[in-house]
């Protein structure tokens, strides 16, 4: 579960009990409390700084405090009455040089004269160029409060691919020119280091794998296949590639990967299906054919979902229904399977792309509502569509036609009806594969990690 670590500092002149002609404390102790809380149940952990800011000193220290913690994802400024906002303007400026997230929150109410201490840090920062999100809303409006839960979340993801490393295993598959990735592009936009590896130390170690590490991964895999497949030469190395990847991710302290799959290493020793599919149930972002746009979606919607992410061919779209078959080359995460199609063992199937074979995995994705996402480069820029989407099964005396419309039917589907204009998803989705999150609340800090990463948003 992604849980953003943010600093919480309160400013503003009148401050230490000081109080207004009425005899009130001009900053309400109990509205900055509950607002805290809020953020707290919602998920978010709070490095609240202990004194209220005002000086130039005290905003230069406080300012600094969250900027050298590097577990801190962004910071919160809490408005808790008016400020001269040149105080703090400095400060600020140097902290988000850092690249972190900055949050002004201002909670309405004419006591306190908060919106005076909120609009005029806000008009600051914009008059010096200063990037950050303005939420005027109270701790008790539940939309407002989501609205600074998700640009936490994405905060957390932008710092999170800061000084990261994706490993890529192998070159381009089955020639992609839509995944491609330039190294000092991703450096300059994210602080991703791409790192590469041949399949060469991929087999060894696969070879290499004890009969005992064999035995103790089967409970797991029989956890959520109901069975364990067939002992046989082709079936033990799937199983073999997806401990040897297992191994060296985590060697290598690769963040996220990508693999070729075939040609190479689906000829040479086995197809990744299983593999895959075991990883992405384990919890990385991942994806095949040294696409590394469908790894960075996969990642980002892993770490926003509480289900694993499946990624696979968007098929067939019926345009008049909005329907999107997804059936991934035998690649899915078994934890999305439902009743009606539980996972089980097939093969790859397909001899043009692996000659050596290996096990796959078929089921058909639970119901549920999510969306579909991914970030693609049109001209070498940025963009990433997203679309809200529900998860459906179909009638189960329709099921066996369905399955067999595409003429694999033992490979992994989804049926999904997406929302919006399907002529403005095609026209601008950039890839033969969707990235599919389950969760309703994925999309606003998907939206808030493009604005703070300078990607454009494209919504149909």
């Amino acid at each position: 579960m992604l849980k953003p670590k943010i600093g919480f500092i309160v400013y503003g002149v009148h401050k230490d009990g000081l109080q207004d002609p009425m005899g009130t404390p001009f900053i309400d102790e109990k509205i900055v409390n509950d607002s805290g809380q809020a953020l707290k149940n919602a998920g978010i952990e709070l490095v609240e700084y202990e004194l209220v800011i005002a000086s130039k000193a005290k905003a230069k220290d406080a300012m600094k405090k969250m900027r050298d913690d590097d577990s801190i994802d962004g910071v919160i400024l809490f408005s808790g009455t008016w400020v001269w906002a040149a105080h703090l303007a400095g400060a600020v400026r140097d902290y988000a040089g850092s690249g972190k997230g900055i949050l002004l929150w201002t909670h309405p109410g004419s006591q306190g004269w908060r919106p005076v201490g909120g609009l005029v840090m806000h008009a600051g920062l914009l008059e010096i160029g200063v990037k950050h999100k303005f939420v005027y809303g109270s701790a008790a409006d539940p939309a407002e409060v989501a609205k600074i839960i998700s640009y936490c979340k994405a905060a957390h993801l932008k710092n999170f691919l800061n000084m990261s490393t994706i490993g890529t295993f192998g070159g381009r598959g089955m020639g992609q020119t839509c995944g491609v990735a330039d190294p000092s592009q991703w450096m300059k936009k994210f602080g991703i280091d791409i790192d590469s590896r041949d399949t060469t130390e991929l087999i060894k170690t696969a070879e290499a794998v004890t009969a005992e590490e064999i035995k103790a991964v089967e409970p797991k895999i029989e956890k959520f296949f109901g069975e364990l497949p067939e002992k046989n030469e082709v079936n033990e190395r799937s199983i073999r590639i997806y401990l040897a990847l297992k191994k060296i991710v985590e060697k290598e302290k690769f963040d996220f990967y990508t693999i070729q799959s075939f040609p190479g290493l689906g000829d040479d020793y086995s197809a990744t299906c299983f593999a895959q599919s075991m990883m992405l149930n384990d919890g990385f972002g991942t994806s095949t054919l040294g696409d590394f746009n469908t790894a960075l979606s996969v990642l980002l919607l892993t770490k926003l979902s509480n289900d694993p992410v499946y990624y696979g061919d968007l098929q067939h779209i019926d345009k008049a229904t909005k329907e999107i078959k997804i059936i991934g080359d035998g690649a899915a995460p078994p934890a999305l399977a439902s009743e009606i199609g539980p996972a089980g063992f097939a093969t790859h199937g397909i001899p043009t792309e692996g000659e050596a074979g290996g096990l796959s995995v078929k089921l058909i994705c639970k119901e549920g509502k999510g969306i579909l996402a991914r970030i693609g480069r049109v001209n070498g820029e940025f963009q990433m569509i997203i679309a809200k989407c529900k998860i459906s099964l179909p009638p189960a005396d329709q099921l066996e036609s369905r399955l067999n419309e595409c003429g694999i039917p033992f490979w992994p589907h989804a049926f999904v009806m997406v929302e919006g204009d399907i002529d403005k998803f095609i026209e601008n989705w950039t890839s033969e594969y969707a990235c599919l999150g389950y969760g309703e609340d994925l999309m606003p800090a998907l939206i808030d990690f493009c604005e703070m990463t300078g990607i454009k948003v494209i919504l149909p």
